[in-house]
């Protein structure tokens, strides 16, 4: 079998809210934004490049078509998250990247949980958004999931199987208990809710290719880059790059089992260089039928159980839209319009959101007492600008900006500073 060739690519293809929550919606803008500007890319034709190991050659279209024929449902393994965005640590929140977590228990993990907070979906998310985990994953079709994250002290498994989805967090020994909402239908007790939360999602290198790979268009190189070894697979490298300038993606590298089409490894890297700043592998993996007791949940001995539905509704009932669960796509759009909508300028990798003030920005004043205390800390984070739009500040990441103008406008995406101040003065 002839070893590959490098061959050269061509183009085708508010007010009222309390502060955890607003605390919550800030720092999940980042990662919420860097799956968008992922979905958002086109298609080339290309070879595969020379590497390891000796594959046939495939056009990037032809890998592609490989990827979305792939009918995997079966598969167990271990992967590596590691992600540095570059986001701020906050004071009280431990070291760098304290505020996700960090491998860290924080103020609830390593203790009894009143509220039952430490097991809560949402919040094991945003760990995953800053610095390197360990995941256990099983699947077994759309109606048996097992995602478990892995650290020193304790584990926290979330496990979906029908209609039902349990949360469990070892380290506080609370689980959440849920009816999966839209499950259950046509009499199949197995049938894939309509609304899984987002966390059974987007855990593994096939969601995150799935995501990137979702959209075409003309903003995007896509070309086949060499041959690499993953997770004991043999793969090809899918190599995608933006087209657009103001992009603060430098690339998107998908390793693709050369088997079966099933996405083994997503990093990202930014224009900027360094470190990937998403990086998603299967270290090992096994395509037969898991075991089926990895999808049975009972609660340990002693164990705080919390009812789920119970909780969202309560919560529903105090905040309103506002209070419905962030992690399903109905969530996500009645919070935004409980910020007074989201709307998103652009196209492609320089698509940027942007949510309507409210009439009051951020602290001002150096000389208002709290206030001016709050102004120096974000002074020490962000970058005053201004324009025809009016000022506000610049709030960066290794990948993401966000422009926060003073009447509370926020302009989010992955691109540059320019390309949100251009945006705030296009919307004046």
């Amino acid at each position: 079998m002839p070893r590959n060739e490098p061959t050269e690519g061509t183009d085708e293809w508010g007010g009222g809210r309390s502060p955890k929550r607003r605390k919550a919606v800030r720092y999940a803008v980042p990662v919420a934004v860097a799956g968008v500007a992922a979905a958002t890319i086109g298609l080339v034709p290309a070879f595969a490049g020379s590497g390891s190991p000796d594959l046939p050659k495939i056009s990037a279209q032809d890998l592609i078509a490989k990827i979305a024929s792939s009918d995997v449902q079966q598969l167990s393994g271990t992967v590596r998250v590691t992600t540095d965005l570059g986001l701020p640590s906050l004071p009280g929140m431990g070291g760098a990247g304290g505020s996700f977590g960090g491998g860290e228990h924080g103020g609830e993990r390593g203790g009894k949980s009143d509220d039952g907070a430490s097991a809560a979906p949402q919040n094991k998310l945003m760990e995953l958004a800053s610095g390197a985990h360990t995941l256990r994953v099983a699947a077994d079709g759309p109606g048996k999931q097992r995602v478990s994250i892995v650290d020193k002290a304790a584990e926290y498994s979330l496990v979906h199987n029908g209609n039902q989805i349990w949360a469990y967090d070892s380290g506080s020994n609370t689980a959440v208990h849920s009816t999966a909402p839209g499950a259950g239908r046509h009499g199949d007790r197995h049938h894939a809710p309509e609304d899984l939360p987002g966390e059974l999602k987007n855990a593994t290198p096939q969601d995150l290719a799935k995501q990137a790979l979702k959209a075409a268009g003309d903003t995007t190189s896509v070309t086949v880059d060499g041959t690499a070894r993953v997770a004991g697979r043999d793969a090809y490298q899918l190599l995608i790059k933006p087209k657009q300038a103001a992009s603060t993606v430098g690339s998107i590298r998908v390793a693709v089992d050369a088997a079966n089409g099933t996405p083994l490894k997503f990093t990202l890297t930014p224009k900027s260089g360094g470190p990937a700043a998403v990086d998603v592998g299967y270290t090992n993996v096994d395509f037969a039928k898991p075991d089926a007791g990895l999808f049975s949940f009972a609660p340990p001995k002693g164990a705080k159980v919390i009812d789920g539905d119970k909780e969202r509704a309560k919560d529903r009932r105090e905040h309103g839209e506002q209070g419905k669960d962030f992690g399903s796509r109905k969530g996500a759009e009645d919070f935004s319009k409980g910020l007074g909508g989201m709307n998103v300028l652009g196209k492609g990798w320089t698509s940027i959101a942007t949510i309507k003030g409210t009439g009051s920005g951020l602290p001002a004043g150096k000389d208002q007492g709290a206030g001016g205390d709050a102004g120096k800390f974000l002074d020490s984070l962000g970058d005053k600008v201004s324009g025809s739009f009016g000022s506000g500040r610049v709030f960066s990441t290794r990948l993401v900006n966000a422009l926060i103008t003073d009447n509370g406008t926020v302009y989010v995406g992955a691109v540059d500073k320019q390309a949100l101040i251009d945006a705030a003065d296009a919307a004046k």
